[in-house]
Parts: structure tokens; sequence; C-alpha cells
């Protein structure tokens, strides 16, 4: 059993990354319903929790559903995220995690995110404040190194060890290379042998399906897994990788009549937590993730997107459901 600290997560975990304008409390429900063992919310902003900004508040909400799961938080100045680290404890989470990870420009620019990788030793001291401002168990979320001439994540991981995290996630890549180009998962696996290493190693990046799941839980030896992108319209992977663990077969994909099930119950949900304007408008970027590969689905898209009336989208949605139905006639 993977335990992080005292939490049991599972014989082989499969985790929810941490997403920004994905990972809302709607889309973590159905990923937990599927299987997820432990996820995250979107990153929040350490000087946008303490200066009490709505938006970054509003990320602190999860539901006793989604347990066990993590607060994820990013910053660059340190009296910041301790104060973001208690502001995040008293909500109650499971997990306080630190996202060393995230590549955007304007957070890599300021020294956040995996813009800390320009600078080990803040990263160290950095992660040493939060564990220390907390009762909760700290993990962290980062990259081999900032780029090809830096991969030095076997002594980071060690580093944050020592200073007390109690799991950690790699994505295997640096800053500088991008989503396309291939994860390299042998400074993952080189980690995970490290005998210094005694807390969870969880591998990410490219966890694209059952096979590709099974392959790096085989051959790199991790602890666990963690599903970012592949879980766009699609919760139901988590279920298929554990199934095709355990078991070496494929589950049948969702067919419409139940991709269709799902899209409703994401709407009702993003409704109950948003509010109609915002769950309407928020849920569009889903619909073509849910029904990606059909054929004509275009001009349903297209109506989706422009509508503004839950009870149309619903129709909509049957009507979907109905047509593909029938083309299988």
């Amino acid at each position: 059993m993977v335990k992080i600290a005292h939490l049991e997560v599972g014989e082989f975990p499969i985790l929810l990354a941490p997403m920004e304008d994905v990972t809302d409390p709607p889309f973590r429900y159905l990923c937990k319903m599927f299987g997820a063992d432990v996820m995250y919310t979107e990153f929040i902003s350490s000087e946008g929790l303490i200066r009490d900004a709505a938006r970054s508040v509003k990320k602190l909400d999860f539901s006793e559903f989604e347990r066990p799961i993590g607060i994820q938080i990013f910053g660059h100045n340190i009296e910041s995220m301790i104060k973001a680290t208690q502001y995040a404890e008293a909500s109650q989470p499971d997990i306080i995690d630190i996202n060393y990870g995230c590549p955007v420009r304007k957070v890599v620019a300021r020294g956040a995110g995996s813009g800390i990788l320009n600078d080990i030793p803040k990263m160290v001291k950095m992660t040493e404040a939060v564990v220390k401002a907390t009762k909760l168990p700290v993990t962290v979320k980062t990259r081999l190194g900032y780029d090809n001439d830096h991969r030095e994540i076997v002594n980071i991981a060690e580093r944050l060890q020592d200073v007390g995290i109690k799991a950690i996630t790699i994505h295997g890549r640096t800053r500088t290379m991008k989503s396309s180009e291939a994860a390299e998962w042998e400074l993952i696996r080189e980690v995970k042998n490290n005998t210094r290493m005694s807390i969870p190693v969880f591998g990410n990046g490219d966890v694209t399906s059952p096979q590709t799941a099974k392959h790096f839980k085989d051959n790199y030896g991790v602890d666990g897994l963690m599903i970012g992108r592949a879980s766009y319209g699609n919760p139901w992977i988590f279920r298929e990788i554990k199934h095709f663990i355990e078991t070496g077969e494929l589950l049948t994909k969702p067919g419409i009549s139940e991709k269709v099930r799902i899209c409703k119950l994401h709407l009702e949900k993003s409704l109950d937590w948003k509010g109609e304007n915002r769950g309407i408008h928020e849920i569009r970027k889903h619909y073509g993730d849910y029904f990606k590969g059909l054929e004509n689905f275009k001009p349903f898209k297209v109506k989706l997107v422009s509508l503004e009336n839950p009870i149309e989208i619903f129709e909509t949605l049957n009507e979907i459901e109905a047509y593909y139905k029938s083309q299988l006639n």
C-alpha cells in the first residue's frame, strides 16, 4: 500500500493532475467517480490567496467525496507561501502541494512554478518553510530541471525529501521542452532507484491510455502515475487504467449514451457550484473533448457553445444522443 505520510492512497495510485481552468470541483467529482485515487485543486496563487482574491479563495472549495485531496499553491515569495499554506490548511484538505512545474511564461518570469528550478537553494528553502508551516503532509510537483543543461531532478528530489516532503510527482520534461516532445522517463526511474529515496515517487507525462500506463508502471518502477491532459473529456481513463493493470484486458470505450450521461452530470455539477452564468460558460471548453472524433459534430458544438439556457443545453445533448444512436442503425 502506497502512503503519503499517514494517508493510504492505493496499491498503485492513479492521481489527477492539477490543471488550471480544468480541475475544478465538478470535473474532480467525475474523475473521483471513475477511480482517481488522489486529486489536487487548480493551482492557487499564494499572493492571490493572502489578498483574499475571490477567484483564488473559491479554488479552495472541495467536497468530502473528493478526499484524499490536496490544495496546490505556487508563488515566488517565501513569506507569502507560508501564509498561503496556513490559509489553505484552514480549509482542511489532506495534503498541501507545491507547484514547481508550471511552465507558463508569466509565472516562470517571477521565479514561481518551474521558474524556481533556476534557483535550487531557494526551492529547498521555500519547501522547508512550507513543511514547517503546516501539520499536513506536503508534496511537490516538479520537472526534470529548467532546461537540458540543468537536469537536476535526482539531486532536487533528495534535497526536498531531506526537508520533509512526503511524496514527489515528476513530470518527464524540462521547463523548456515543448508538450509535443516525448516525456523522458529515464531520470524519473533514476530518482526512484536512488537508495536514499524513501518517499513515493509518482510519474507524469504521456500517460495517455491504459497501455502507456502499464508500460510506465512496468518499466520505470514508479509508485503511481499522474494523469493530466488525457483526462480531458475522459474521466473514464482512471477506471480503464486500473482494470487493464489488474487484468490485462481493455474495457469497452464509452458509447454515445454514456458520454452524454456524463456530460450532463458535469453540466449539473457546474451549474450547482458556479451558478447558471459561469456554469454554462465554463463548461463550454469541455464539449469538444467529450465528443472528440464524432463525425459531423461541429454543428452540434456550435449550438452548444451558443446556448445560454440550461434546459436548451440538456435538450441539445439529448439530440446528440439520438442522432448518433440513429447512425448506428
